[in-house]
């Protein structure tokens, strides 16, 4: 078995997990493979620094080298930058939380290391992920993945004005959003931007997308669910003539002639996790509910 391993930032509190894991890894005969730029973090360690493994950098050594499994030691922003080279390989992510809220990355460190026999012999379920992709009006000449595990963003460039975003589902003119921007959001990105901004929860099984707009100047503006199978064509109005496109973390800016095509992109992202319905286990767990947080 060969696995992948990433991570964007490494701390000392973590190395003892990080050993037991690559020891299990060798006494277990299963090749571990480092993302580069991760593997000089992990090497700036005194603990580490004869790490001897293979490192990987792109896409296309994923895919030629065929892993079983990819594991992301960070938070939530890890596995989505790690999406950028797992693409469509069908790759599956273990997401082990280092980080703060862990949505995604539903393995604790403590957990992790009691159940990784169960884990490596893949005794969890593995939950598909929808995403949205991109087309634009214009070539743009900035290099970016056209594809968002959680949510696409059309945000205003200047603090002082609005932008005006004419939406269009299935070339039936919805509205025009006067606002500081708009999100479109897949079921996963339900629980980040689009909930605090008063957008809908929805459960990673449903096959839909919500549009949430942020800070409207017209109050009756609220979030819609639309069906995943349905296109989204926005244009975009702005005083500055230009305007800033976020994909999950990556942050770009085009002028107001480029339209936007949002569907669904034609591929998922699969992440593992301990149940098919540990998911409400998560909400009430991360978003406290039914805790009294009181003094």
């Amino acid at each position: 078995m060969k696995v992948a391993v990433y991570g964007q930032k490494f701390c000392e509190k973590n190395i003892s997990y990080f050993n037991q894991f690559i020891g299990y890894a060798s006494s277990n005969s299963i090749e571990i493979y480092i993302e580069k730029s991760f593997f000089n973090i992990l090497s700036s360690f005194e603990e580490f620094k004869n790490l001897d493994f293979p490192v990987f950098s792109h896409y296309k050594e994923l895919t030629t080298k065929n892993f079983s499994l990819m594991f992301t030691f960070g938070g939530d922003g890890t596995i989505l930058s790690a999406i950028t080279l797992i693409r469509d390989s069908g790759i599956p992510i273990v997401g082990v939380n280092t980080g703060n809220l862990g949505f995604l990355a539903t393995f604790n460190k403590d957990v992790f290391i009691k159940k990784i026999d169960q884990i490596f012999n893949r005794k969890f379920y593995i939950m598909p992920r929808s995403l949205l992709s991109l087309e634009t009006s214009i070539t743009n000449h900035q290099k970016f993945f056209n594809f968002a595990l959680n949510e696409i963003v059309i945000l205003r460039k200047e603090m002082v004005s609005m932008i005006t975003i004419d939406a269009y589902i299935d070339n039936e003119f919805l509205t025009s959003y006067w606002a500081d921007g708009l999100i479109i959001s897949t079921p996963t990105g339900s629980t980040g931007y689009s909930l605090s901004c008063g957008g809908p929860i929805i459960s990673p099984e449903n096959q839909n997308f919500v549009l949430t707009p942020i800070s409207p100047h017209n109050l009756f503006s609220r979030p819609l669910i639309i069906s995943d199978d349905q296109k989204v064509y926005l244009k975009i109005h702005s005083r500055v003539k230009s305007y800033s496109l976020s994909m999950d973390t990556r942050l770009i800016s085009l002028n107001q002639e480029n339209e936007l095509y949002i569907r669904k992109a034609p591929f998922y992202i699969y992440i593992l996790q301990e149940g098919k319905n540990t998911y409400y286990k998560t909400l009430r767990e991360k978003l406290l509910w039914g805790m009294d947080q009181r003094n």
